[in-house]
């Protein structure tokens, strides 16, 4: 198991990118399961499933989601 707090977030994009893919590899060719706490709705968007915490609390899951669903998931959460 993997848990990743922003793994992403001191690195340049394309950095980010190879980081997310490899994590990605490793949960499908390693039977891994990988927890990523991100702000980052195209990092997010790498994961199987997402869930939203708003307050503490899981306020919205997506699975499988797109980068554009995570968005809008994440705007309506400040409405």
């Amino acid at each position: 198991m993997v848990f990743a707090d922003e793994p992403t977030g001191a690195l340049d994009l394309r950095t980010g990118r190879e980081l997310l893919a490899s994590l990605r590899d490793a949960a499908a060719t390693r039977n891994q399961t990988i927890i990523m706490v991100t702000h980052d709705p195209a990092a997010a968007a790498y994961a199987h499933r997402v869930l939203v915490l708003v307050d503490g609390a899981v306020a919205h899951e997506l699975r499988r989601p797109s980068y554009e669903q995570i968005v809008a998931t994440m705007a309506g959460v400040g409405a």
